[in-house]
């Protein structure tokens, strides 16, 4: 594909990329605050669900979610997997602005720093690793993926026993892994439905790449519903999960797909450098949650509490 057409190209995947980061933004700050309004549950009970649904503010989210899932798959027919899902980064920003406008509180100036420098270090990422797509039309079989597919599995079977096991508030970040990683897997899959419909609209049902999908996909969305639920603050979860989700984009893309880096020494250094920045930005959101909820708490044992309509939400 020459330079021309991979420049038009972009220019349709990136707006929609944030577009469906925005989406996702919106739904986690909704979807969040309607879990609060009911019985905690086990993880993964689909009681959970059934008990939201008379929910207006969890329909909002789950429309926002239909929506942000819908320009994700325009981002990764147009674009690589390497752009579209870092992108979603950029939600962590979504989400605690939207989730400031529902509380009709001031946004916490931190975590939307922290937000801000992820979003900048992903664009010196972009700029510099300048990620193309090869083959994009070309049917790819799950059992090639093997290796990679058994290490993210132990991974999220890890997240969700110490989750079960352990009553620390550092579970809520067991579940956002483990969201994150299924949420990887998910769009990775979704990558090589988008280049099956390009040979035709039946041929996504030849293949175990769609049955596969409606499985994960499902899973992670309840997954996430525990996540926000049993998580304080929108912010830190959201962080986690959209810092992870767009990582096991890239090594699926990379390592599996046949997607290219731009990897020349010095281009190497940058795009590590970047790498850093949206990892310290990611480092101050959690680590600002985690004040913000020392003061929350802090704020539940006083006997007499006073207005909180300073309080900022994460």
């Amino acid at each position: 594909m020459d330079s021309t057409a991979s420049g038009a190209m972009l220019f349709i995947a990136v707006p929609a990329a944030l577009l469906g980061a925005a989406g996702f933004g919106l739904a986690s700050a909704a979807q969040q605050r309607a879990t609060k309004e009911v019985a905690v549950t086990r993880t993964l009970s689909p009681r959970l669900l059934v008990e939201l649904l008379d929910r207006p503010m969890w329909l909002l989210g789950l429309a926002a979610t239909v929506l942000a899932l819908a320009m994700q798959l325009v981002a990764l027919a147009f674009g690589p997997l390497a752009v579209v899902q870092p992108l979603l980064v950029t939600g962590v920003a979504f989400a605690a602005g939207f989730s400031a406008l529902m509380s009709r509180l001031r946004p916490d100036p931190l975590i939307l720093f922290g937000a801000l420098c992820c979003a900048a270090g992903l664009a010196a990422f972009l700029l510099l690793a300048r990620p193309t797509s090869t083959g994009a039309g070309e049917p790819f079989e799950l059992r090639s993926g093997l290796p990679l597919a058994i290490a993210l599995l132990v991974v999220v079977a890890a997240c969700l026993g110490y989750a079960g096991v352990v009553q620390h508030s550092s579970r809520v970040l067991a579940l956002a892994l483990a969201t994150g990683v299924i949420y990887g897997v998910t769009a990775g899959l979704m990558k090589i439905i988008t280049g099956q419909l390009r040979m035709g609209l039946d041929e996504p049902f030849r293949h175990l790449t769609l049955y596969a999908v409606c499985i994960i996909g499902p899973i992670g969305f309840l997954l996430s519903q525990n996540t926000f639920q049993q998580g304080r603050l929108v912010s830190p979860a959201v962080a986690v999960i959209t810092s992870v989700d767009p990582i096991v984009g890239v090594m699926i893309g990379v390592g599996w797909l046949g997607e290219q880096l731009d990897t020349s020494p010095a281009r190497l250094v940058g795009e590590c450098c970047a790498a850093l920045v949206i990892i310290a930005g990611i480092g101050l959101i959690s680590a600002r949650g985690s004040h913000l909820l020392h003061r929350l708490d802090a704020a539940d044992d006083a006997p007499l509490p006073g207005p909180r309509s300073d309080r900022a939400p994460g």
